[in-house]
């Protein structure tokens, strides 16, 4: 895992960083370790340290979400699940695709726009849905908070390893 998952003080998802940032933490003694990963940090003056690969902060912080998710290229691929809205393909190279193109006025927006492999896209251009006979298999849509932060764990597998830490 090349990443540290950081709870909150309540074990509430917060973040992923660094391996590097999540060592500094933990000798500021702002966090402490719930779950070591199977690897081991080597200094060059011999101390061995273990790699955590969960930590919860030691005191709260009150996080305020915004009213709404910001929109965004890597914001749209994770409500889409990584997936291309025509044909559901994954492992592909994703852009961005305007369901209304935006030569005939459509917006950067959630609801205008979905995530779409190149071959879709270029198969699409500057057409509509009906003139492509090529419409989205998803709702596009302006994700809450909540659900953003739930699709964003289940794609990084964040969700898999809490369950596994309250399940022992």
């Amino acid at each position: 895992m090349a990443s540290v998952v950081i709870l909150n003080a309540d074990y509430t998802y917060l973040n992923t960083v660094s391996i590097k940032k999540a060592l500094c933490l933990l000798a500021k003694e702002k966090t402490e370790v719930l779950k070591y990963s199977g690897q081991v940090f080597r200094t060059a003056m011999g101390l061995v340290m273990k790699i955590p690969s969960i930590m919860r902060l030691v005191k709260l912080i009150r996080t305020l979400y915004k009213a709404r998710v910001p929109f965004s290229k890597k914001n749209v691929m994770v409500r889409d699940g990584f997936k291309c809205a025509y044909c559901r393909a994954d492992n592909v190279t994703l852009t961005i695709d305007h369901i209304i193109p935006k030569a005939r006025g459509g917006k950067s927006t959630f609801e205008n726009c979905v995530a779409s492999c190149k071959p879709c896209n270029s198969r699409k251009g500057h057409k509509s849905c009906s003139e492509a006979k090529m419409y989205p298999k998803i709702r596009s849509h302006q994700p809450t908070v909540m659900e953003f932060l739930q699709l964003k764990m289940k794609a990084q597998g964040i969700d898999k390893i809490i369950k596994e830490l309250f399940a022992k």
